[in-house]
């Protein structure tokens, strides 16, 4: 057996078609967070609070998940384990964040939350915290199990399930509506056609999930140490190294990949908080949640990030193709920002199938080409997994800064939910600019 063998295109799609089914539930969180809290009667100034549980809870869980599945040699795998019980948790908690408005708590407040927003707010820690379990094992895998020369691929056909499972989160809402299901409920009550999106978000999450781990076989020890061409002993026997410590020794890919990540993430958690009330002002000129023209907005939401996922498909196709992974790099990003300033200047709903679209170039390269450097630069590394943990900082660390500043941006710009996605572009241009300092293998 060739240590450096290549793995059929089969192989690569069940790599990571359990990615297509954790996909879902993000989109849906994704795109549904800001519309459940402002039904429960979050104010627009609150709103970007509320997305700095979801990358913290990142930072947390996903160097912990990397660093002891480093460490775990068992007969179901070493990445798998931590795959089946991130899913478990996230499908339990789906079936119970959508109904916060629903379960009768009253009009009690607590520190300016009522308990419905409250029970939202947990929920979605535990949503996000299940997610992350869940999610990073993929990545992981695809870095030990995959070589150099086929790493582009098998992260752009990733990057191509994550968005198709991006695009059936999205469209779900406005697809029950379509049924008859109903779009709007009492104030404080999400609409039944958001409640009925996560449950059946949550039985084709643990169906995919199921998939990759039961047709996935991962490396023994043995054939992993074959593989990268190391001495697993001695790399153990030496692999005591804490978080921090792997942080002063990381090589200097990991800095300059995420500067990059750092505007990229920023604007597109802009993207995710501001999209409801900027559509719903701009196109349906209204910022009552409780009447059916926001609501119809949030469903137009989840179809304009379906046509963004569409983007990131076409564009995920595209990637491999590019000789220089750092020119296309700054082109997807380039494009992306062109995609959110034109949102600000758009009042068409169908016109805005166009910025999305381009927006979705951006995603498709943020979800394929900094894992592809990353992992290149750390070939032969006993410590991927933790190197992967902590790279999800720089994802998760400017989405904090960005939530926890989102409220004064906000007044800056006029109050305007439209001009965030201004602010969106101009982060993103930062971004094509910082590709220039990445350091590569």
């Amino acid at each position: 057996m060739s240590p450096k063998r290549d793995l059929t295109f089969r192989q690569l799609v069940d790599l990571s078609f359990g990615f297509f089914g954790v996909q879902i539930a993000y989109a849906l969180q994704s795109a549904n967070i800001s519309r459940i809290f402002a039904t429960l009667g979050a104010d627009p100034h609150q709103l970007s609070f509320f997305w700095i549980l979801p990358p913290l809870m990142g930072m947390i869980v996903q160097p912990l998940i990397g660093k002891y599945s480093d460490r775990t040699w068992t007969r179901m795998g070493r990445r798998k384990p931590y795959l089946l019980v991130g899913a478990v948790i996230a499908v339990l908690v789906m079936l119970l964040l959508p109904n916060a408005g629903s379960l009768n708590f009253g009009a009690r407040m607590f520190l300016g939350l009522n308990m419905a927003m409250w029970f939202g707010l947990f929920s979605l820690i535990f949503l996000d915290t299940s997610i992350n379990i869940a999610m990073q094992p993929f990545k992981m895998m695809v870095g030990d199990m995959v070589n150099e020369k086929q790493k582009t691929e098998a992260y752009s056909i990733q990057s191509f399930l994550c968005n198709a499972g991006s695009l059936m989160g999205y469209v779900f809402p406005i697809l029950f509506t379509w049924t008859g299901i109903a779009n709007t409920a009492p104030k404080g009550v999400v609409p039944d056609s958001v409640i009925y999106s996560f449950y059946v978000g949550a039985a084709i999450l643990i169906l995919c999930v199921l998939y990759t781990f039961l047709r996935v076989k991962e490396m023994p020890p043995k054939e992993y140490a074959e593989f990268h061409g190391i001495d697993l002993q001695k790399q153990e026997a030496k692999a005591d190294k804490g978080l921090f410590h792997l942080l002063l020794d990381a090589p200097g890919t990991f800095w300059t990949v995420g500067l990059v990540q750092f505007f990229c993430w920023a604007a597109f958690l802009y993207m995710w908080t501001y999209t409801n009330g900027a559509i719903a002002d701009n196109v349906w000129h209204t910022f009552d949640t409780s009447s059916e023209a926001y609501q119809t907005a949030g469903n137009w939401v989840g179809v304009l990030f379906a046509v963004q996922a569409v983007g990131s498909l076409v564009w995920a196709a595209v990637l491999p193709r590019f000789k220089s992974l750092k020119f296309s790099y700054v082109l997807s990003l380039l494009v992306g920002a062109a995609g959110f300033a034109s949102v600000f200047f758009i009042h068409n709903q169908y016109l805005l199938f166009v910025s999305y679209f381009l927006i979705g170039f951006s995603w498709a390269a943020m979800l394929a080409l900094p894992f592809t450097l990353l992992t290149n630069a750390l070939e032969g590394s006993p410590y991927m997994g933790s190197y992967l943990g902590l790279f999800n900082c720089t994802i998760c660390l400017p989405q904090i800064v960005a939530a926890a500043t989102g409220g004064a941006v906000l007044s800056l710009v006029g109050g305007g939910q439209p001009a965030m996605m201004l602010a969106a572009g101009v982060f993103l241009i930062l971004g094509a600019l910082s590709v220039r300092f990445i350091k590569t293998k």
